[in-house]
């Protein structure tokens, strides 16, 4: 294994980076709607899930946004009392909630994700349409 030089030869470092870029351009134009990056990425996802016709518990809505269990517990707490998330006894287990997004929150969500796309495009959109391309997979590849 070599040691890398300088940092500008560092993916990790360089990741960091554009990360940290990327990531207070999300949270400037989410700022508006009242939401932190985090609760856009739950509130996003749960409405996502609700329009395939799933309703996760707080467990697999962490999972499957790839946030800490104890954090979504924290947040998804934040956005019921919002009045965007709404919690029912799971059928099949009454230990579990399902979640579901409230009418508050299904209009709030398309409005936050066309935002974040919108990022998404000006910031992704400098690169070529193939690296763009490519690095999505890699991206897809790496998660």
């Amino acid at each position: 294994m070599s040691v890398v030089q300088t940092p500008d030869t560092s993916p990790g470092f360089l990741l960091w980076r554009v990360t940290l870029r990327w990531q207070r351009e999300i949270t400037a134009a989410l700022k508006p709607l009242g939401l932190t990056h985090v609760q856009f990425v739950l509130l996003a996802t749960c409405w996502w899930l609700n329009r395939s016709g799933q309703h996760p518990t707080q467990v697999a809505l962490a999972d499957f946004a790839g946030v800490d269990v104890k954090m979504a517990s924290q947040v998804i707490r934040a956005l019921e009392t919002a009045g965007l998330l709404g919690r029912e006894v799971d059928p099949d287990d009454s230990r579990a909630r399902r979640l579901h997004t409230t009418p508050r929150g299904d209009d709030l969500a398309p409005r936050a994700i066309a935002l974040v796309e919108a990022v998404d495009q000006d910031f992704f959109g400098a690169l070529p349409a193939t690296t763009g391309a490519a690095l999505t997979r890699a991206l897809r590849g790496l998660s």
